[in-house]
C-alpha cells in the first residue's frame, strides 16, 4: 500500500462513521465480491474509503448502496460497483503512477491512492478540486493530487504514467493520453457518444501500438473540454 492512510490508533479528521457504517461498507463489499469483483486489494481499498465523505449530507443514507448519485457542480459518483471493476481492470501495483481525467467527488482517486505510488486528478470544475483536497487532506493520503485542469490536456509535467484512467466518455482517444502512457501502460475510458450506449474500453499501449478490448457497456456524460467559467 502506498501513500499515509489513517491508521487505527489515529482520531480522524472526519465526522466519524455511523455506528451501522462499517457494516454498511462490509455489505458493500460483500456484495461487489458477489459481482464478481474478485482482487482483495481492491475490495480492501473500496471498505477503507468512507463514500459518505465524498458526499452531501442529504445523500449519505445511500452512501453504501450501489447507485450513482449526485454531486456538487450538476456531476456525479460513479456507483461503487463501475468504480470496482474499473479500479481492478487498472492492475494497479504499489509502485505506479496514475493519472486520473476527471475528479468528480474524488471518491476514485481517494481508493487507487490505497493501491498505487501516486495519483493525479484532474478536472475542469475548481469547487470539486477544492472539495476533493479537503477530502484527501481529511483521509491523510499526501500521494494523491487534485488539480484545476483541462483533462482533454492531460498533465504533461508529471508524465508518463503507469495508468490513465477517465471518468467520462469521449469519441475516440487524443494523442496526448496516448504520450502521456508509458510503454506497457494501460488506459481504461468510455469510448461512444453523448445519450448513447458507450463501451468501456482497455488499451494496452506497446510501444506506439494501442490496443483495444471491451469490457462493459456503460452510459455516462461526455468529457468537456477547457476550464469551467464557474464553480
Amino acid at each position: 500500500m502506498a501513500g499515509n492512510k489513517p491508521g487505527t490508533d489515529q482520531k480522524p479528521t472526519y465526522p466519524f462513521p455511523l455506528p451501522d457504517e462499517a457494516e454498511a461498507r462490509a455489505a458493500l463489499v460483500l456484495g461487489l465480491r458477489r459481482r464478481g469483483v474478485g482482487a482483495r486489494e481492491v475490495l480492501a481499498a473500496i471498505e477503507r474509503v468512507p463514500r459518505r465523505l465524498f458526499l452531501s449530507a442529504r445523500h449519505h443514507g445511500l452512501a453504501y448502496e450501489d447507485a450513482a448519485l449526485p454531486i456538487e457542480c450538476g456531476q456525479t459518483v460513479s456507483a461503487p460497483s463501475l468504480v470496482a471493476f474499473t479500479v481492478q481492470a487498472l492492475g494497479l501495483a504499489p509502485n505506479h503512477s496514475v493519472l486520473e481525467i476527471g475528479t468528480g467527488s474524488g471518491y476514485q482517486a481517494a481508493i487507487m491512492a490505497h493501491l498505487a505510488a501516486r495519483v493525479e486528478t484532474l478536472d475542469r470544475f475548481a469547487t470539486l478540486v477544492d472539495l476533493a483536497t479537503s477530502r484527501f487532506a481529511a483521509l491523510r493520503l499526501e500521494n494523491v493530487k487534485a488539480r484545476h485542469m483541462d483533462g482533454l490536456e492531460g498533465l504533461k509535467l508529471k508524465g508518463p504514467y503507469d495508468r490513465i484512467v477517465v471518468t467520462a466518455a469521449v469519441e475516440s482517444v487524443p494523442d496526448t493520453w496516448v504520450q502521456l502512457l508509458k510503454p506497457g501502460g494501460v488506459l481504461i475510458a468510455a469510448i461512444g457518444k453523448a445519450k448513447q450506449a458507450q463501451s468501456l474500453i482497455r488499451f494496452h499501449k506497446s510501444e506506439n501500438v494501442m490496443t483495444a478490448e471491451h469490457l462493459m457497456s456503460v452510459r455516462t456524460v461526455m468529457l468537456q473540454p477547457g476550464l469551467a467559467k464557474k464553480l
